[in-house]
Order: structure tokens, then sequence, then C-alpha cells
């Protein structure tokens, strides 16, 4: 287990959750897996601990770890289970594919193509 916590950004080597500094509000962080809500950096740093250990996928109520996974939690307002299940689900914007910005992007045009060819 391990977090990352720069300036703005914080990730972890276990989960591909993020935690982000809201822009021009230096006291608000989003957290992906807490989405539509604004935390200040101690709450996001206790987040992303619940995401790190979500994401060994052996956190159960009789894991040694247990009781302090349901105080963090409690700081989010959040049981114990539902804070585990909510950062165990993959981030949102991992599970779609990103569109291109127009019809077409990304492909050459029939002359380009043949010019490539020569």
């Amino acid at each position: 287990m391990g977090l990352t916590i720069d300036d703005t950004i914080m990730t972890s080597d276990q989960s591909p959750h993020t935690a982000r500094q809201v822009p021009d509000s230096p006291h608000e962080w989003e957290v992906s897996w807490l989405p539509g809500r604004t935390v200040d950096r101690d709450t996001a740093i206790t987040a992303m601990i619940l995401a790190d250990i979500a994401a060994t996928g052996d956190i159960h109520p009789e894991h040694r770890l247990w009781p302090a996974v349901q105080s963090w939690s409690a700081e989010l307002n959040l049981t114990g289970p539902d804070a585990i299940n909510q950062a165990s689900q993959p981030p949102p914007d991992t599970t779609r594919q990103p569109e291109p910005p127009w019809p077409g992007a990304g492909r050459l045009g029939p002359d380009l193509d043949r010019e490539a060819a020569d």
C-alpha cells in the first residue's frame, strides 16, 4: 500500500482512484469515488486510504483493520461497508471510452494515405 500526496493530486499504487484539488480553491478536494462531494485535504487523505485498502479486495468485518476502516468511514459520514463498496468501484472516467472530438478524428484523408504510401 502506498499513497503519493502532492500539492494538487493524490494517487495510490493499489487503487485507480485519485483525489484532486479543486481549481482555484486550495482548501477543497474532489475524490473520484465520492462524486459530487468536495472535502478538505485531511478528509481526502482519509478517502484515499480507504480506496487503497478497498483495492486489496481482502477487507471484511473480521479483518484486523476493520475497526480503523469503520472509524475512517465515519469521518466521511459513511459506514464501513458503504465506504468499501463505493471505493471498490472503478472511477467513473475509466469505464467509458473517450469520444473523438469530431467525426473522423484520428483518420487520414484518402489523399494523405496515398502520399504516405509513396
